[in-house]
């Protein structure tokens, strides 16, 4: 078994407030809200937290993942290396599909077939399927993966891959996932509707394998405005909410009847720079709003005098109001992969300014800082914040926030100078932030699929190589911390902070918080 990301403990902090879940027949009906819509209930359509979030009410993965983020079985009872190119995962016996036919091999050679062909996918899961050369079904309770090359990955790999039906046929389109034909998983719920922005409506799987869920119905809301989550809570209308507003943390931990559960993430929150070489970038300008003839975010300087003119710890403590750490890399402190030596970026303002006119700016930039508004913890805030730091040094910026849908068109049509983003680490280790964020952009290869900053660095790739072929896990970690100070020392993006996730309940209600942040009814019960 590979190494999983071992996590900070996580903790839960508990106060006291009335209500109940609601009554829904013979069973027990739930109300959630969470903060951040996905974009479709197709599982292969964009690697997206809130995506998989709620794809895991209806589908599952060969391997799944503890709340701490250690890989254990699922659709798949057990794995093991054949050779140095050969995976064989034998399959869970009984298990049906929602529409009561048999969960077989040939789903799985289906599925891994159909994930790199999603038409318009804005960030593709290939980047998982990507190192499998070919199927090949040994029985119908045992698959085979063959590799291109040694990969000591896949067990983490197929913990992020969603296994669907091979009944449906080529090519299944996005929009019938969307509308229900496609959602037909073998998890605990079954999707009933879905209506995108609004909310998604499960009804419990009776024919489950595995351990029942203990709600027979579930109204999955999607309320981004943080005052109306909360005030959703308050009032009854939901029992249980995501992504506690910092601002209201002190207040909701004090309030009756109210139980908080919380951990530290796997989600940091960073800037990326455009990387284009092939002319200006589209939102950076001269101090006076002139037109430049090259983008000056290739400069070191330029990107170095962003980076320190960032009071982080300030964000942390002010804006995020505790729920966050200051970071300047990937993982979290403790978990695998997280390099000691790499601290935060210092605030230096005046050599902020000092590295703008070494660099050619001595009267500072315009710049253009997109953000989402809905998707992030205080994103809009700190984008905001971001916007007045640099504003202090001679970069006259304008923020320009959006509900992330947009956000997330803009990124897929390099539409943007400099964006606010986030990653969530859901493998337990950082090889898919590395490849998809920051490796060289090669779609058939299953690289940079989100890096439409179009950063590029050979010495980085090859880091990176390495280490997807280098079994013993000691030597592999060694390689990711080498490649994440080689990224951190070009400045590949601008890390800012590591989120500390919080929920908020009816203290009727318990819950089992997750590192990577993803928010499930199966993870609430009654108390």
């Amino acid at each position: 078994m590979l190494a999983g990301g071992a996590l900070l403990p996580a903790r839960r902090a508990l106060a006291q407030t009335g209500g109940q879940a609601g009554r829904q027949g013979g069973g027990t009906m739930l109300d959630m809200a969470v903060s951040a819509p996905p974009t479709s209930v197709d599982p292969h359509y964009h690697t997206l937290t809130p995506n998989f979030a709620l794809g895991s009410h209806i589908f599952e993965q060969l391997v799944d993942r503890t709340p701490e983020g250690k890989p254990v079985p699922a659709l798949a009872e057990s794995w093991k290396a054949i050779d140095d190119k050969t995976w064989e995962f034998r399959l869970r016996r009984g298990v049906k599909w929602h529409n009561g036919q048999d969960f077989t091999a040939e789903d799985v050679a289906y599925t891994i077939e159909r994930v790199p062909n999603v038409v318009n996918s804005p960030g593709s899961y290939a980047i998982y399927t990507k190192p499998i050369a070919r199927v090949e079904i040994v029985d119908p309770h045992t698959v085979r993966f063959h590799t291109h090359a040694v990969n000591p990955l896949m067990v983490t790999d197929m913990s992020q891959v969603a296994i669907i039906w091979h009944g449906l046929g080529p090519n299944p389109s996005t929009g019938d996932f969307n509308n229900g034909r496609n959602a037909i998983g073998t998890g605990p719920f079954r999707l009933e509707s879905y209506q995108s922005g609004n909310r998604a409506v499960f009804v419990r799987n009776e024919d489950y394998w595995g351990r029942k869920p203990h709600w027979a119905k579930v109204n999955y809301r999607f309320i981004p405005n943080d005052g109306a989550r909360v005030a959703a809570l308050q009032a009854g209308d939901v029992q249980f909410i995501d992504a506690v507003p910092t601002s209201d943390i002190t207040r909701v931990r004090k309030e009756p009847h109210i139980a908080i559960s919380e951990t530290t993430s796997l989600r940091s929150i960073y800037l990326r720079t455009d990387f284009r070489t092939d002319g200006p970038s589209p939102y950076v300008t001269g101090p006076n709003g002139e037109k430049l003839d090259k983008n000056p975010l290739l400069d070191h300087r330029v990107r170095e005098a962003l980076s320190i003119a960032i009071n982080r710890q300030g964000i942390a403590e002010r804006i995020m109001s505790g729920a966050a750490l200051p970071t300047g890399q990937f993982m979290p402190p403790g978990a695998y992969g997280y390099a000691q030596d790499i601290k935060a970026p210092p605030y230096d303002p005046a050599r902020a300014k000092a590295l703008l006119a070494e660099a050619g700016f001595p009267n500072g930039l315009g710049i253009t800082l997109n953000s989402s508004n809905d998707r992030y913890v205080n994103d809009a805030q700190i984008a905001q914040t971001v916007g007045q730091m640099w504003s202090r040094i001679g970069v006259k910026t304008q923020v320009d926030t959006v509900p992330f849908a947009v956000n997330a068109q803009r990124s897929a049509r390099r539409d943007f100078s400099v964006t606010l983003g986030g990653w969530s680490n859901s493998t337990g280790e950082p090889s898919a932030g590395m490849r998809g964020l920051l490796g060289t952009r090669d779609l058939s290869r299953g690289w940079g699929t989100v890096n439409q900053a179009l950063y590029s660095n050979p010495q980085f790739d090859g880091l990176v190589e390495q280490a997807l072929v280098t079994v013993d896990d000691e030597k592999r970690e060694s390689l990711w911390q080498e490649a994440t100070r080689v990224a951190a020392k070009d400045i590949a993006w601008i890390p800012l902070h590591t989120q500390v996730n919080v929920w908020a309940m009816r203290d009727t209600l318990k819950h089992t918080p997750r590192a990577d942040e993803m928010t499930r009814a199966m993870d609430i019960s009654p108390r």
